[in-house]
């Protein structure tokens, strides 16, 4: 954080978005081995050829000058007159001067971030992390809730990969939480609402894009929490719907079979996406509501 609002007070770009871009790239690096890893605390990497210039034919060239004029890139941004791409300020700094060719209000934002990845997800899941930091004020964003309230019946197993039929022959991406009808529907974690409303197969259902850029999927839902809605900002454990049993056909459509929640994930990676076991996550979210719940209890006896 101290990198990041140091950055902002030379540059003028809102340190959120400098958030925003560094967690996008830690988290598809994370999911990639054909990136570099890096070493320094800002997780933002530039290829050699984009930092020295395509033409230069030092490629070990760490001179600001130099650089400027084979249109590489990279800058000093530590006052070492070096421009050193594994120097965390010097990232920041280069990655800040790109953006304020365009300027630092949203729009201007949201085209120089298209010309930097060339990818529009890319592009909204950078804008997403950036609102969610602008409204936390904080990169402290960890935290997990279980999807239903600990405090209501329910049960669930691992299903993910099992077969399903209905509409065609495919598999099961997600798990399936079974309680009663209206059971509340609560946010696993700190993101955003990307998508809201109907489909054949899912019903009413709700998509939450986090910081890791894992897309959460709440489905069968009997309805939507009040005032929740695409863009919105949403925490976890906060009520976003209910347990319901809809889907399996044409709008409204509803009772096909016992009421349930099917919770899915999927992990981006900045070139596609892909549905996995959300199962093991579950289990770690449960264990810790649970170790929650008892602490506050005891600190209350």
């Amino acid at each position: 954080m101290e990198l990041f609002t140091s950055m902002e007070t030379i540059t003028h770009i809102p340190w959120y978005y400098l958030a925003a871009i560094d967690q996008y790239e830690k988290s598809i690096r994370a999911v990639r081995d054909d990136l570099p890893k890096t070493n320094g605390l800002i997780s933002i990497y530039m290829p050699n050829d984009k930092w020295v210039g395509p033409l230069n034919p030092d490629k070990n060239d760490r001179a600001p000058l130099s650089i400027a004029l084979f249109n590489g890139m990279g800058k000093d941004g530590n006052g070492d007159h070096k421009a050193d791409q594994t120097n965390d300020k010097d990232l920041l700094y280069t990655i800040s001067s790109f953006l304020l060719q365009y300027g630092v209000d949203d729009d201007n934002m949201k085209i120089a971030l298209w010309n930097y990845y060339k990818r529009d997800k890319t592009v909204l899941m950078i804008l997403e992390k950036a609102k969610i930091y602008k409204k936390f004020h904080t990169l402290n964003l960890d935290e997990h809730s279980f999807p239903l309230p600990l405090q209501y019946n329910y049960s669930y197993r691992s299903t993910w990969g099992d077969s399903r039929g209905w509409g065609g022959r495919r598999i099961h991406e997600g798990t399936d939480i079974f309680a009663d009808y209206g059971v509340p529907v609560r946010a696993t974690s700190y993101g955003i609402v990307e998508m809201k409303g109907w489909n054949k197969y899912g019903g009413w259902r709700i998509g939450i894009r986090d910081l890791n850029n894992t897309y959460h999927y709440f489905a069968h839902l009997s309805g939507y929490a009040k005032n929740i809605k695409v863009g919105q900002v949403v925490k976890p454990g906060m009520v976003i719907g209910g347990v319901g049993s809809t889907g399996y056909g044409p709008k409204g459509t509803s009772g096909k079979f016992p009421p349930h929640l099917h919770y899915g994930l999927y992990k981006d990676n900045g070139r596609t996406e892909w549905s996995f076991d959300p199962y093991p996550s579950l289990k770690r979210w449960e264990i810790f509501d649970k170790q929650r719940k008892l602490k506050s209890k005891q600190s209350r006896s």
